[in-house]
């Protein structure tokens, strides 16, 4: 059953244009197992999928390797037509042999049909955020994105992203084409990318992390606890918390495959850490 939509939802401006929640849906989990082949209650994913909408998810995260294609098919199905104001962010750029592997393809032509898939797969004639899984190291860049930009050139493509790159790699694309969102691995025990978060939010770029949830080392366990219980919450909530505080250009696409936990995950943008509480779990 649907709930009330939640209300204390924050704001990004995406490439300056497109207003989305900071607390949106990464969409991964709902294909087969280790991210192959199709969900196995597709029924249920499509309700998970029109839940995170109702109840105020504006910003949702697939990939054509997810699956492959089987994510982008499902999100259509159980979506398409769209509420107005839902950006539908995808990927392009890895092959998928089998079950958790993924193989970085920068081939122009493969990118191509990338592309032509997911304005099928997801019943757009716009892809409002387009992103490039990796860099492929054994193809320059410049030859990757050029279908990328050309896509951009015949409006369908709206914005372009990337994903786990150095400051060095988004230099190198934007000399390509504009580059509003970065999508790298960090959350609460796993900071490596401390200097792109600061870098993407001086240049204006939204910053993604990927497994937002892990909420790190043993040693954070203890402090977690306390402020968890502090807020009455759980201790990703808290994660989910700390994320939002760190930076404002921190859009979250925490997964799940369940409702009780997708509304879980949404209350995180409900709590307000003191400077005190983000200083400690911090150190």
């Amino acid at each position: 059953m649907a709930t009330e939509t939640i209300k204390s939802f924050s704001t990004y401006k995406l490439g300056n244009d497109i207003e989305i929640n900071r607390l949106g849906y990464g969409a991964m989990q709902l294909t087969g197992h280790g991210v192959f082949g199709e969900v196995a209650d597709r029924e249920n994913a499509k309700k998970v999928l029109q839940e995170a909408v109702v109840s105020g998810v504006n910003f949702i995260d697939t990939a054509d390797a997810y699956g492959p294609h089987f994510n982008e098919s499902l999100i259509a199905d159980a979506l398409h037509p769209y509420k107005k104001g839902l950006v539908i962010a995808t990927k392009g750029g890895f092959k998928r042999p089998g079950p958790n592997q993924w193989v970085a393809n920068g081939d122009p032509k493969f990118i191509q049909e990338n592309i032509e898939g997911s304005l099928k797969r997801l019943k757009v004639d716009v892809i409002d955020l387009w992103q490039l899984h990796r860099f492929d190291p054994n193809i320059p860049v410049e030859e990757t994105l050029a279908p990328v930009a050309d896509a951009v050139k015949a409006g369908k493509i709206k914005h372009v992203g990337l994903s786990e790159v150095n400051i060095e790699q988004i230099e190198r694309a934007e000399k390509i084409l504009p580059i509003v969102s970065v999508q790298n691995l960090y959350n609460l025990g796993n900071r490596q990318w401390e200097e792109i978060v600061d870098y993407t939010s001086k240049k204006g770029q939204a910053f993604i992390p990927w497994f937002p949830l892990a909420s790190g080392p043993q040693k954070l366990a203890d402090k977690l606890g306390k402020i968890a219980a502090a807020h009455n919450a759980t201790t990703a909530q808290i994660a989910l918390a700390w994320l939002l505080k760190r930076s404002p250009n921190i859009l979250l696409i925490p997964g799940t495959s369940s409702i009780a936990h997708l509304h879980e995950n949404l209350k995180a943008s409900e709590i307000v850490l003191t400077d005190a509480e983000f200083d400690q779990l911090s150190k």
